[in-house]
This record gives C-alpha cells, sequence and structure tokens, in this order.
C-alpha cells in the first residue's frame, strides 16, 4: 500500500482572506528566510500552518506539517481527513496513509531534501517527535522560526482586521442571547447553549464559505466565577449569584471574545464595591492602548489602581493579549501581553483586549471573580474599542 497520496477531490473553497493577502505573508516569511540562510520551514503548530495555509487541521493524535520553500507551499495531512485539505490549502496538499507506522516523516522527507537550514517550531514539536525528524533528515540543522514567525503575526492587516471586527460583532451577539437566557433556576449549560447556537447561526449567516467549528461559551456563576477558564457545569443560577459571561466566536482559526460580569437580580454593596473598583481599572485600561505604550508600562500603571484598594493580591493574570489566529486550544502571541515582563511596544495594526480580573475567595466579602472584556485595534492616533456590549453595574444586574 502506498505511504504517500493526492486526494484532490471537489473543487478548492473560497478562502478566508484574498490570494494576495496570503502571497504578502508567505513573501515576508520568504524574506526572512533568505535573510537567515533558511532552506525551508516546516510548521507544525495549528496557528502557523492556518495563518499560511488556511488549513486548520483536527490533531486527533496525527501530525501536520506546513513546508515552505523559496517557491512551493504545501501542507502535510493525514489520509482520514480525505480531500479537505486539499480543498482549503492555499498551496499544495500531501497526504501519508496509515498503511506503515511514521508515514508523516516520510511525506517530510519527500518535501524537504536532507541537508541545509531548515525551520522548525522549537515550541510546538516534542522530545518524541524531534529524534524522528532527525532521524528523518540527519545532515539537517534545524533553527527555531516560532519567535519570528509570531511576530510576523502580530501586526495585522487590514483583511485581518476587518475579520476580527465582525468576530467581535458576533461574540456581542452572543453576549446578548446570552443575558437574555439568564434567570433564577436555569443552568449554566443552559445559558451557554443559548449563546452559543445565537453566535453558530450569526456566523453561517455572515460567512456562509466558512467551516463552522470549535465557537463554544463558558458562563459560569457563583463559586464557579473564580477561574477565567472554568467549564460549564450544571449549577443553577440563584438570586443575588455573581455571573461571568465569556463568548468565543471561532472564524477560520480566528478567536474574538467578550467577557462581562454581571449578576442575577440583585448586587449586594460588597460586590458592587468590589465591580466598581474592577471597571475603574477596565475603563483605564481603553485609555491607554495606544501607539507607543510599552505592554510592562501598562501592566505597571493599572497595578497601582488595585493597590490602592488593597485588591492588588487578587489579580488572577495579565491585563490583555493579542487576537488573531489563536483558540483555548492552540498559540497565542506571547510577545503581545499586557504584563509586567513584556517589553513590546504597541503599533498601529496590533489588536489587543483588556480584561482586568480579580477574584476573592469563599468567605471574602464581595466573593467571586470580575472581568470584563474589549478588544481594541490600536491606530496610527489611539486605538478603536470594536467591542459594544455595555459593561458595568448600570446594565449588567440582569433581573427576571
Amino acid at each position: 500500500m502506498e505511504s504517500l497520496i493526492s486526494i484532490k477531490n471537489g473543487t478548492p473553497v473560497k478562502n478566508t482572506f484574498s490570494k494576495a493577502e496570503y502571497d504578502i505573508r508567505i513573501q515576508k516569511l520568504r524574506t526572512y528566510m533568505a535573510t537567515h540562510n533558511i532552506y525551508q520551514v516546516l510548521f507544525t503548530s495549528y496557528h502557523n500552518i492556518a495563518y499560511y495555509s488556511d488549513f486548520l487541521y483536527c490533531h486527533f493524535g496525527r501530525l501536520y506539517g506546513h513546508v515552505v520553500g523559496s517557491d512551493t507551499a504545501t501542507t502535510i495531512s493525514a489520509n482520514i481527513d480525505g480531500g479537505q485539505p486539499w480543498r482549503r490549502t492555499v498551496g499544495d496538499n500531501l497526504i501519508y496513509t496509515d498503511w506503515h507506522r511514521d508515514n508523516y516523516f516520510k511525506a517530510v522527507q519527500k518535501l524537504i531534501p536532507d541537508g541545509g537550514t531548515i525551520g522548525i517550531e522549537f515550541d510546538h514539536i516534542n522530545l518524541v517527535n524531534m529524534d524522528k525528524l532527525q532521524a528523518a533528515l540527519p545532515k539537517t540543522q534545524f533553527v527555531d522560526i516560532s519567535g519570528p514567525a509570531m511576530k510576523m503575526r502580530m501586526v495585522k492587516s487590514a483583511e485581518e482586521i476587518a475579520h476580527i471586527t465582525q468576530g467581535a460583532a458576533v461574540a456581542d451577539i452572543g453576549g446578548f442571547a446570552c443575558a437574555e437566557a439568564i434567570g433564577a433556576g436555569v443552568s449554566e449549560f443552559e445559558v451557554a447553549l443559548h449563546s452559543t447556537q445565537a453566535m453558530i447561526h450569526e456566523i453561517a449567516r455572515r460567512f456562509p464559505h466558512t467551516e463552522l467549528l470549535d465557537t463554544w461559551t463558558w458562563f459560569q456563576s457563583g463559586i464557579n466565577t473564580d477561574g477565567a477558564h472554568n467549564p460549564v457545569t450544571s449549577r443553577k443560577i440563584e438570586p443575588g449569584d455573581i455571573l461571568s459571561l465569556n463568548c468565543f466566536p471561532m472564524i477560520a482559526g480566528y478567536y474574538t471574545a467578550l467577557e462581562r460580569t454581571l449578576f442575577s437580580e440583585s448586587c449586594s454593596d460588597e460586590h458592587l464595591k468590589l465591580w466598581n473598583v474592577n471597571v475603574a481599572v477596565h475603563k483605564r485600561g481603553l485609555e491607554l492602548i495606544r501607539p507607543g505604550a510599552r505592554c510592562c508600562d501598562i501592566a505597571m500603571e493599572l497595578n497601582e489602581i488595585y493597590e490602592r484598594h488593597n485588591l492588588l493580591k487578587y489579580r488572577t493574570f495579565g491585563y490583555g493579549h493579542s487576537f488573531g489566529v489563536l483558540s483555548h486550544y492552540y498559540g497565542r502571541e506571547a510577545g503581545l501581553e499586557l504584563r509586567e515582563d513584556i517589553e513590546t511596544v504597541l503599533e498601529p495594526g496590533m489588536v489587543v483586549s483588556i480584561e482586568p480580573m480579580i477574584m476573592l475567595p469563599e468567605g471574602h466579602p464581595g466573593a467571586g471573580g470580575y472581568r470584563e472584556h474589549d478588544i481594541l485595534v490600536v491606530t496610527e492616533k489611539g486605538a478603536e474599542n470594536i467591542t459594544h456590549f455595555p459593561y458595568g453595574p448600570e446594565h449588567n444586574i440582569i433581573a427576571t
């Protein structure tokens, strides 16, 4: 049985972005490759394969790749996916079969002659597969491409910004659907389902040509608000509960988000005091997003607000991160996070969130997790907020 095959089934789909957009991305990469004497690049991560080829793979225990040379670009996919990777890929596609173990590395050998310098993602490939890759290409020198590729992704094109803006609008729709479903006695999962369905319907309406995958909602209540990524449960909402709304549309690998603190029916004085502090931090964060600002400086200034209220010790993570090709199970641009240890300077075309969160454990007055989240596009003179769902006590104490 053959180890490597091609399945050109059907006709290529309409891609997420224009051919010119993908050509620009690949050309920037090839310019970097030429400058650093890198013969070819083997991407293995979800985010980089999707960014350069428009193919978002389903891992399911198999390996995938995207090999970029000076004049070729080819995705590597598993036979189980049939012709879908070929229909989706901007470039060529090569399939490996399951008839022999490690046929993936035979595909790598076919596309990458042994010898020279090859770029790979050091932050993605594991030790087992690194050993197999070195055995397949024993004369090759491997260098890290993950950091440079991340920097190339950090400044978005006009097409990307338009796509992300649509995603933010879908998240707003999910937020309104979430608020609509909230009520005492309603389970978290019921609220989340209502929100997710609204977003998927809207994505299908706006992008009738796209695949529909991975859109989700985390809706948390009471004790479950203590973690930003806590899964949905069957807990029922009670009057006076603190609530956390988290809507995440995924459109062709591009994740956007809306996150809000809400309360069911009423909010105690202790909760209101903490909520208002977090809203103050959020508002100041929105003001600080502008070209020329350093991520670390933004974080340090926002720390001061929490410190004045003796709440800094309850902060749970940084103040925001970039947007683009990312998800809860794959990549993010770690060099563009609003943290004390990130010195990146904001530039026009970058897209970042402001999302302060504090969490007070049970037994403390006002216990629970408080979080607001907006997405901003850095412009030449400031920033445009593309999130429009309201925040704060005036809007989000939900009566039933």
